[in-house]
């Protein structure tokens, strides 16, 4: 018996076309152009189609991310639903998985894909990667994995994955620990696991978390702009193991005592920041001073984390306990 697979088309390159007049792509294809690009699905599956929008992923907020959560909640524990895909634009995509990741707690396989050509370029790539969702998808192995990206043949996890080239079809990497499995000859195979997952049962989300890119020389004033500006939360996205220049010191001071949570991620592509430096603007005084680790995340997942804790408390310690009970932060 043929599976069923419930596929959500939000947009992005995979439904793109160039337009003659523009000589730039733009959203063109419905979910029915789209599958028609792959041979004999009917053979291998049956497909219930949502379409959610046509979205370039730009234009996808955190909003969207919760409705489609939403959708996905609605669906998945039908006996007739095997999995869920969700087709989506690259520029945010680990975004939304992170988020969907984060959401939702339950076995079936939820992959997102998308394609980094559009559909009139040579070697369109959405056929392949929404084909190779597909049998991802539909695989038993798949059952447990949490949400996946499914892109080039590779299968990663929503928790990893970055997207790192803004041209190159192998884009989607997940630079600290590889891939979790591949796709091949219509098959999926993982090599490992996922050891520690993280959820947050919320229905809500707080946008306004504000994001800083740290760098030499940088003062406080960006972050009394975010206090100014009502922002509930930040992320310091830091220097190396965990350090800011000293000028910065003043703002995350006064950004705590307005009780809005600071949380502490590295620009370095790997590692997880650590409390290891102890001198002014180091990551032993910043956590001294009551900033929170967040472990080996890049900023921008970081961000969509303490969107959804925010959206179910806005306790300090409990914050803090969400963000680092898994990266053995223990003092």
């Amino acid at each position: 018996m043929k599976k069923k697979l419930l596929i959500i088309f939000t947009g992005g390159t995979i439904a793109m076309k160039v337009d003659p007049l523009l000589h730039a792509a733009i959203p063109a294809l419905n979910s029915e152009e789209i599958m028609s690009t792959i041979n004999n699905i009917e053979e291998i599956v049956d497909v219930e189609s949502i379409n959610f929008g046509n979205l370039p992923s730009p234009h996808i907020l955190p909003g969207h991310m919760m409705e489609i959560c939403n959708i996905i909640k609605s669906n998945i524990h039908r006996e007739d639903i095997s999995g869920v895909i969700i087709t989506h634009g690259t520029d945010t995509l680990e975004e939304t998985a992170y988020f969907l990741d984060l959401i939702i707690d339950q076995e079936k396989p939820i992959i997102v894909v998308g394609a980094m050509r559009n559909n009139s370029e040579l070697g369109y790539d959405g056929s392949s990667n929404l084909s190779a969702a597909i049998c991802t998808a539909s695989s038993p192995r798949a059952l447990g994995k949490g949400v996946l990206v499914v892109m080039n043949n590779e299968v990663n996890a929503a928790g990893e994955v970055v997207k790192t080239n803004t041209l190159s079809l192998d884009t989607f990497k997940s630079p600290e620990f590889g891939p979790l499995g591949i796709v091949d000859n219509d098959e999926v195979i993982f090599y490992r696991d996922i050891i520690n997952r993280k959820h947050i049962q919320t229905e809500n989300i707080e946008e306004k978390i504000g994001l800083i890119k740290v760098a030499s020389g940088m003062e406080s004033d960006i972050i009394d702009f975010y206090i100014a500006s009502g922002y509930k939360g930040i992320i310091l996205e830091a220097l190396g193991r965990g350090n800011i220049p000293p000028q910065m010191i003043a703002g995350v001071k006064r950004a705590i005592a307005n009780n809005i949570p600071i949380v502490m991620v590295s620009r370095c592509h790997t590692g997880r920041v650590l409390d290891t430096y102890g001198y002014q603007g180091g990551g032993k005084h910043l956590r001294d001073l009551g900033v929170i680790l967040g472990g080996n995340l890049p900023g921008h997942k970081a961000r969509i984390q303490l969107m959804l804790i925010l959206g179910k408390t806005n306790n300090l310690s409990t914050i803090k306990d969400l963000f680092e009970k898994d990266n053995l932060y223990t003092n």
